[in-house]
């Protein structure tokens, strides 16, 4: 039977920088492929351009969330929106190598809930970006990995592929950032599910600004990697502390004044 796959890109004002991404994604998925774009609003500069688009309309579609402003608002809609039992996220910006997409989806088909695309894993690097980023990032993977034995050395890493059904499960409580990669790697973790990891090599973007704000963004990744040590839980129990987790990130978020 031929893998299905829905990948979901979160994409604010990339204007003409998605084109070579989709172009590389329809070139190198040789699964029977949905690409879903999502953006905030109408007039965000992504829009004309994937519409322009030759795949557009086969294979590619545009989703404007009303979900809220933001990129955890944007991936959860585009997961919501998903047609196949595996869905994979990926950015707009060109860092992730689309060659994964198909070898990531084959290890949720073949059981696992999370498989993620790992930069801190042997034969994995990471090329450019800020270096104090870059050294969080890898110390919360690693020690995610080895500490929590969360099944990957990047849960921080947002190109993963995931079991749709798993993700309808569990919910996805984050609201800001791209705390979704991690929330759900901890999930996984704390229901002793299934995750695995193959190496990637991650390029900073060489077009355009990042969008990753991270003095806003990484108190609440912490409440995420905290969550990811303990022992098994319940789904009940996994849902009703993801969902204290969450309260507290948005009461941070309204009371710092910070966009979600």
């Amino acid at each position: 039977m031929t893998l299905a796959v829905s990948v979901v890109i979160p994409s604010y004002n990339e204007a003409d920088a998605i084109v070579p991404v989709l172009d590389r994604i329809f070139q190198a998925v040789d699964s029977v492929l949905e690409v879903l774009v999502v953006v905030d609003f109408e007039e965000d500069t992504t829009v004309p351009v994937v519409r322009d688009h030759p795949r557009f309309g086969d294979g590619l579609e545009l989703l404007v969330s009303d979900y809220g402003r933001g990129p955890a608002h944007a991936i959860r809609y585009g997961i919501d929106h998903a047609s196949h039992d595996v869905v994979v996220v990926t950015m707009a910006d060109g860092s992730d190598d689309p060659r994964q997409i198909d070898p990531l989806a084959r290890l949720v088909e073949r059981g696992v809930v999370v498989a993620a695309a790992s930069r801190y894993s042997p034969g994995g690097q990471q090329v450019g970006g800020p270096m104090l980023k870059g050294l969080i990032s890898q110390t919360a993977g690693r020690s995610l990995g080895v500490l929590a034995r969360v099944g990957t050395h990047d849960a921080t890493n947002s190109f993963k592929a995931f079991n749709t059904e798993f993700i309808r499960e569990v919910g996805i409580h984050s609201t800001s950032g791209f705390e979704i990669g991690l929330e759900l790697t901890a999930k996984a973790r704390r229901l002793r599910r299934p995750v695995a990891e193959l190496p990637t090599i991650w390029l900073d973007r060489t077009i355009g600004d990042s969008n990753f704000d991270m003095k806003a963004w990484i108190p609440k990744y912490l409440r995420w990697y905290r969550f990811a040590f303990g022992p098994a839980l319940t789904l009940d129990q996994v849902t009703a502390q993801a969902a204290r987790i969450a309260a507290l990130n948005q009461r941070v978020s309204t009371r710092n004044g910070t966009s979600q």
